[in-house]
C-alpha cells in the first residue's frame, strides 16, 4: 500500500470517528466520556435512595471492625430536593441540589490534581514549541528503525517498574503526550500509545512489589512488616507484564501495523535542542526523586511544571509571547481531562453524602465468613474490585475496608500478606477498566480514545488477567498452608 493511500484510509477513519463512526464505517455508539460520568453520578445519587445509611466507628482514617451502625434516613420532599438543613445523626439522600452542588464542590476538591493536570499540557505545549520533542522522536524512530515490537516492550518494563517499586501514577501523565507523538510519528493508532501507558502502569500497580503509596497503608492495618511478601508480588509482576506486552504486540499485529513505508531518516538536531531534551530527562529524575524523598504532591509538581516549561522556553529560545501562548494552548487540550477527574470525585462525594459506603462495606464483608482460606482470598479480591467502582483512591479505600477483611480473613486462616495480595489484585484490575478512574478517563481523554473502546480492546486482557490472580491467590494460600 503507498503513503498517499495510507494517509486517505487515515483520513477517512478520522473523519468517520468524528461523524460518530467506527474505521470500518460502521455506526459508533460510544458514550462521551463527560455524559457517561454524569450517568453514574445519577446512579450514585439513586443509590442513597435504594440504600440503607450506616456509618462505622473510626479511629482516625480507618473504621472500627463490629461497629456498624445504621442510620436514620430522612426522605421527606424536603430532603429530596436538596433545600433540608443537615441534622446531626441523621442521613438523608442525594436531592437535586445535592447532586448539583456536588459537581463543583469534587472539582474543588480535586483542584491540586486538575491544575497539576493542566500544567502538564502547559509544559508539553512548550516544548512541542521548541521543536526538541519532534526532533527527538526523528531520532527515536531512525535508530529503532520504527520498530514498535521492541519500543513498546522496553517502554512498558521501565512504566510498570516506576508504579511497581515507586508508586508512580498520576506522574505518568508527563509521559502520554510523548507516546502519544511517537505513535502519530509511526502512524500507529493513539490507542495503542495510551495502551502502552496504562496497561503498564495499572500492572505495576497490581503488584506493588516496593509501592510507598499504597503498601505501608494496607500492610499496616493488617500488622506485617513494610514490603514483606516481596517475592510474590514481584512473581506477580513478571507474570501480568508479560502478559500485558504480549497481549498488546498481538493487538498490534492482528491491526495490521507494519515498519515498511516509514523513512527512518533523521535531520541533524541542534545544541538548543539537544539541551531541552537533556532538560525534561534531569526533569524527569528530579520529579520520581522529589516525590519520594520531599514528599512532592499535586500542589509541587505543578509548580514543578510551570518552572520546567520556563527553563525549556529559555533554553530552547522560545521568546516569552510565543511560549506564553504555547503553554496557554496546551493547558486547553486538558480542560476535559481536568473536569473528568472533579466528576469522579462528585460521585464519592454524593455517596459519602448519603452515607451509604459504609453499608456496602458492611454487606459485602458477610459474604466471606465460614469459607475457606483460598475462597476467602477470592472474594476478597472480588469485594475491592467492586470497592474501586465506588472509591478510587487506593489508600481510602485500604482504610475503609482492609480493617474489615483483615479479621474476617485471620478467621479464614489467611495471613496478612495474603489478604494485602487480594486487596492489591482486585484494587488494580478494576481500575484498568472502572468508568469511575478519573485519572484513566482524563489519559484516554488526552490520547482522543471513546471510554467504549478501551473497554472492548482491554477487557480480554483484564479477564485473563483475573484468571492468573485468583491462580495467584491459590498458589499463595497453599503456600501459607505448608509453612
Amino acid at each position: 500500500m503507498s503513503e498517499s493511500r495510507e494517509q486517505t484510509v487515515e483520513g477517512q477513519a478520522a473523519e468517520g470517528q468524528a461523524a460518530g463512526r467506527d474505521a470500518k464505517g460502521r455506526k459508533s455508539f460510544d458514550v462521551h466520556p463527560l455524559l457517561m460520568l454524569l450517568s453514574v453520578l445519577l446512579a450514585a445519587a439513586l443509590l442513597t435512595y435504594l440504600l440503607d445509611s450506616g456509618t462505622f466507628q473510626r479511629e482516625g482514617p480507618q473504621i472500627v471492625p463490629g461497629s456498624y451502625q445504621p442510620v436514620p434516613k430522612a426522605m421527606d420532599w424536603a430532603h429530596v430536593l436538596g433545600t433540608a438543613p443537615a441534622v446531626e445523626g441523621t442521613a438523608s439522600p442525594a436531592g437535586i441540589t445535592t447532586v448539583l452542588n456536588a459537581i463543583p464542590k469534587g472539582l474543588a476538591r480535586s483542584a491540586p490534581l486538575i491544575f497539576m493536570v493542566m500544567f502538564v499540557g502547559g509544559m508539553f505545549g512548550v516544548f512541542k514549541r521548541t521543536g526538541a520533542l519532534d526532533a527527538g522522536l526523528d531520532h527515536l524512530v531512525h535508530h529503532t528503525r520504527g520498530n514498535v515490537y521492541l519500543l513498546a516492550p522496553v517502554l512498558m518494563l521501565v512504566l510498570a517498574a516506576g508504579s511497581s517499586f515507586m508508586g508512580l501514577i498520576s506522574e505518568y501523565l508527563v509521559v502520554l503526550p510523548v507516546l502519544l507523538s511517537m505513535a502519530d510519528r509511526l502512524r500507529l493508532d493513539r490507542l495503542f500509545a495510551v495502551a502502552m501507558l496504562l496497561i503498564a502502569a495499572k500492572i505495576g500497580y497490581v503488584a506493588s512489589v516496593s509501592n510507598p503509596v499504597a503498601l505501608p497503608i494496607a500492610q499496616g492495618i493488617v500488622g506485617e512488616p513494610i514490603f514483606s511478601g516481596f517475592a510474590m508480588r514481584l512473581a506477580v509482576l513478571v507474570v501480568f507484564i508479560s502478559v500485558g506486552i504480549g497481549y498488546l504486540l498481538y493487538r498490534i499485529r492482528r491491526s495490521g501495523f507494519t515498519r515498511a513505508q516509514f523513512d527512518y531518516t533523521a535531520q541533524p538536531m541542534s545544541r538548543r535542542k539537544r539541551a531541552v531534551l537533556l532538560v525534561i530527562g534531569v526533569s524527569v529524575g528530579l520529579m520520581i526523586y522529589a516525590g519520594q524523598a520531599w514528599d512532592w504532591h499535586h500542589t509541587e509538581l505543578g509548580a514543578f511544571y510551570i518552572a520546567v516549561a520556563v527553563l525549556i522556553a529559555a533554553v530552547g529560545g522560545v521568546a516569552a509571547g510565543e511560549a506564553a501562548d504555547a503553554f496557554i494552548d496546551g493547558m486547553k487540550g486538558m480542560v476535559l481531562p481536568g473536569v473528568l477527574i472533579g466528576l469522579a470525585g462528585a460521585i464519592q462525594m454524593v455517596l459519602q453524602h448519603g452515607m451509604i459506603l459504609d453499608t456496602v462495606v458492611n454487606g459485602m464483608t458477610r459474604a466471606i465468613d465460614g469459607h475457606s482460606p483460598w475462597m476467602s482470598a477470592v472474594m476478597i479480591m472480588h469485594i475491592e474490585a467492586a470497592l474501586d467502582v465506588l472509591i478510587s483512591s487506593t489508600s481510602a479505600k485500604a482504610a475503609i475496608s482492609l480493617p474489615i477483611l483483615w479479621p474476617i480473613g485471620q478467621l479464614s486462616g489467611l495471613t496478612g500478606n495474603t489478604v494485602v495480595l487480594a486487596f492489591l489484585l482486585g484494587n488494580g484490575l478494576m481500575s484498568m477498566v472502572s468508568p469511575t478512574s478519573g485519572l484513566m478517563l482524563a489519559m484516554l481523554a488526552m490520547a482522543k480514545t471513546p471510554y467504549g473502546r478501551w473497554l472492548r480492546f482491554v477487557l480480554p486482557l483484564t479477564l485473563s488477567l483475573a484468571v492468573l490472580a485468583i491462580d495467584f491467590l491459590f498458589v499463595a494460600t497453599a503456600l501459607q498452608a505448608a509453612s
